[in-house]
C-alpha cells in the first residue's frame, strides 16, 4: 500500500509529511522547548512543579558534572533505574546532553535482570533510588559500572519535607533495606557540584544511539533495542503533526504548552517514555509523574 493513500483519510489540520530533519538530535528539541516554553510547568512530583528553564538548569548541571567529575565519554552508557521522580527526566536529559547512551532500567528487575542488563548494556554509570541499593551493591561486582549516582525519594524537595519524606521512606516504613556503597555520590550533591561547572555542548546527529530500551525478555533474554536520536525525534515530529488536528470549531484540539497529562505508567517503560517525557516535551506540556500509581 502506497504511503500517499492516507493523504485524504487523516483528521483536518492533520498533515501528510514531516521534517525529520528539522532537529539534529533529541538535545536540540529539550532545548529549543526549555527557552521556548521557559516559564511553563514541565514536570510535577510530590507537590513539587519544575518550569522548562529549571529542567534545562538541573539537566546542564548534571550533564556538566558527568563531564567533569568522571571520564565517561560521548557513547558510554548510563542506566537510570528509578520510578517516576523529577530526578529522572534531569538525569535522562543531563546524560543525553553530555553525549551518553540511555539505558532505561526497570527498578522492579530482580539481581539476574539487573546483571543481565548492565553487562550487555555496557554500563559504566548507574543512577539510581536508594531504595534499590542492596541490589545494587549485589550486583555491582559482576558488572563494569564505575560511578554510582544515588537519588533519594526527597531529593527535590523543599529541604524540609525532603528529609520528612526520606525519613518517613526509611525509617517508618521501611522500604531502604540495609547496604553499603561508600563510592554512591549523591544526587543532590551532583546537582549542587554542577552547577558552578560549565556544560560543553556534544555535537550530536540523528544517527548516533541516544537510548537502549530492554525488551520485556517475554521470549528470552531481555534485549536492547538500539532508538537514535533520529528514532525518537521522528516519534515525536508525528505526535506534534497529529496533535494538529482541528475541533468542531476550527480549533487545535491540544494546544502547545497549555496541557497537562497525567502519567501513572512508567517513565523507564517505552510507552510513557515516548508520550510523556519526548512527546510532551516537545510541544511544552505538562507532565505529573505519578511514582506509585497502586
Amino acid at each position: 500500500m502506497q504511503a500517499d493513500f492516507w493523504n485524504d483519510k487523516r483528521p483536518e489540520g492533520v498533515p501528510s509529511t514531516i521534517d525529520i530533519r528539522a532537529y539534529t538530535s533529541v538535545v536540540e528539541v529539550f532545548e529549543r522547548s526549555c527557552k521556548r516554553f521557559a516559564e511553563r510547568p514541565a514536570f510535577s512530583n510530590l507537590g513539587v512543579t519544575l518550569s522548562y528553564a529549571e529542567l534545562e538548569r538541573h539537566s546542564a548541571a548534571f550533564a556538566a558534572w558527568l563531564q567533569q567529575h568522571t571520564d565517561l565519554k560521548p557513547g558510554d552508557r548510563i542506566a537510570v533505574q528509578m520510578p517516576n521522580v523529577l530526578q529522572y527526566p534531569i538525569a535522562v536529559f543531563g546524560a543525553l546532553r553530555a553525549g551518553l547512551i540511555v539505558v532505561n532500567t526497570n527498578p522492579l528487575y530482580t539481581e539476574r535482570e539487573m546483571r543481565h542488563q548492565f553487562k550487555d548494556a555496557g554500563a559504566r554509570a548507574l543512577v539510581y533510588l536508594n531504595m534499590f541499593g542492596k541490589r545494587v551493591q549485589e550486583v555491582l561486582p559482576d558488572t563494569g559500572i564505575e560511578y554510582l549516582i544515588e537519588a533519594k525519594m526527597g531529593d527535590m524537595l523543599p529541604a524540609a519535607k525532603g528529609w520528612l519524606v526520606n525519613t518517613v521512606v526509611d525509617k517508618v516504613k521501611k522500604m531502604v533495606p540495609a547496604y553499603h556503597l561508600p563510592q554512591a555520590v549523591p544526587f543532590k550533591q551532583v546537582l549542587r557540584q554542577g552547577r558552578s561547572l560549565t556544560h560543553k555542548p556534544v555535537p550530536l546527529i540523528l544517527d548516533d544511539i541516544a537510548v537502549l530500551q530492554y525488551t520485556g525478555g517475554t521470549t528470552g533474554l531481555a534485549k536492547g533495542a538500539m532508538l537514535t536520536h533520529g528514532n525518537l525525534v521522528a516519534n515525536m515530529l508525528q505526535v506534534l503533526a497529529c496533535f494538529s488536528q482541528h475541533g468542531p470549531d476550527g480549533q487545535r484540539l491540544i494546544k502547545e504548552g497549555q496541557e497537562v497529562m497525567i502519567a501513572p505508567l512508567p517513565l523507564y517503560h517505552i510507552y510513557a517514555f515516548t508520550a510523556n517525557c519526548m512527546c510532551m516535551m516537545v510541544t511544552g506540556n505538562h507532565n505529573v509523574l505519578i511514582t506509585n500509581p497502586r
